[in-house]
């Protein structure tokens, strides 16, 4: 029996985990109603009542994300690997956003639940760094982050736990757009080893920087882009200033501040992720596995700042969930070919 549509007060479709658990195949309604091509299609869904650990997950790498940031520039770039383009390890200003190096948020990113040996070929691994390396950690006794490493696979194997099963509910909905109609979805992701995180950490604004008003560029904290995955798994954003006894967790420095998409349909919508929710989107990869028809989420995150707000950072995590290098998303193109030419959009320019 199929469940009734829910929302959330911006209008995205919100599911139960138990329900994704327990009958995913009656989320039919749900799934079609996120990641369809009416107009109206946000191309994004929210699970709520998770696992009661997620919270903490949450909340532990979140402020290891502050703390990483707050290193000392030469510690931080210990843990860059330039080789990979940045896809393992610490990066910051090396990706090309809109025409210019983005230096507004810091990224560590790692494999999961894979990363510490990828059984692959020496072939691939030379032709494809960005996803057939070892995963980089801070050491153990680095200062500040502690714990960093099992805090990073806990909540990555958790988002990547739920995204595999939400991806069973939405084979049904995707076969019959697929170019072809043997893949399956939740194969390609729990089998994966290109399933990429990455710890995001947006720098505070300039504290001489004006407030933002409604005319300024609503993708002034990152530039619109899509993602080149199936699905992205997103955390509910964390805003943290400095306090007297260190990072304070504080509320988002103003109601336009935050994530922004645009519905199929091209119109503006801000969505917030309920704090004990995550949220997932389509990609390109999936766009370009069904020809077109199942369109990846256009995204951007705005400042939004406001008088008086302390102009704090804002930390997230997203997962993105993709298939090995060697699977065709069409007759002509696999998904290390298409990632190869995002690559390049985004750091050929970049020296390293």
């Amino acid at each position: 029996m199929s469940q009734e549509i829910t929302y959330t007060p911006e209008g995205a479709v919100s599911i139960t985990y138990q329900d994704l658990v327990s009958s995913p195949l009656s989320l039919g309604k749900s799934i079609e109603k996120a990641f369809g091509s009416n107009p109206d299609c946000l191309g994004i869904i929210v699970v709520r009542d998770l696992p009661p650990a997620y919270a903490a997950y949450r909340e532990r790498l979140l402020k290891l994300a502050y703390a990483f940031a707050a290193l000392d520039e030469s510690v931080r770039e210990r843990y860059a690997d330039p080789h990979s383009r940045y896809s393992f390890g610490w990066s910051h200003g090396k990706e090309i956003m809109n025409g210019k190096p983005d230096v507004l948020k810091g990224s560590y990113y790692a494999n999961i639940p894979g990363g510490e040996d990828p059984n692959v070929s020496l072939e691939l691994k030379e032709a494809y760094p960005e996803y057939y390396g070892q995963n980089i950690w801070p050491k153990s006794d680095e200062a500040g982050v502690e714990g960093f490493e099992s805090a990073f696979k806990d909540l990555g194997n958790l988002i990547f736990k739920v995204g595999c099963e939400l991806a069973v509910a939405c084979q049904p909905f995707a076969l019959s757009h697929l170019n072809d109609s043997s893949m399956s979805l939740p194969q390609l992701i729990s089998t994966s080893k290109t399933v990429k995180a990455r710890l995001l950490h947006y720098f505070p604004p300039s504290p001489d920087a004006p407030a933002t008003e409604e005319n300024d560029p609503v993708d002034d904290w990152c530039g619109w882009h899509r993602d080149h995955s199936i699905l992205t798994g997103l955390c509910s954003a964390m805003f943290l200033r400095e306090g007297e006894a260190g990072p304070e967790i504080v509320p988002s420095p103003s109601p336009a501040s935050g994530l922004y998409i645009r519905n199929r349909a091209g119109e503006l919508t801000k969505v917030s992720i309920p704090r004990d929710c995550l949220a997932f989107q389509t990609g390109e990869a999936l766009e370009v596995a069904t020809g077109g028809t199942l369109r990846a989420t256009p995204h951007c995150v705005r400042v939004g700042s406001a008088p008086g707000a302390g102009n704090p950072s804002r930390e997230t995590f997203a997962l993105f969930m993709q298939p090995d290098v060697d699977q065709h998303l069409s007759d002509s193109c696999t998904f290390g070919q298409f990632s190869k030419r995002i690559f390049d959009e985004h750091y050929d320019d970049v020296s390293a």
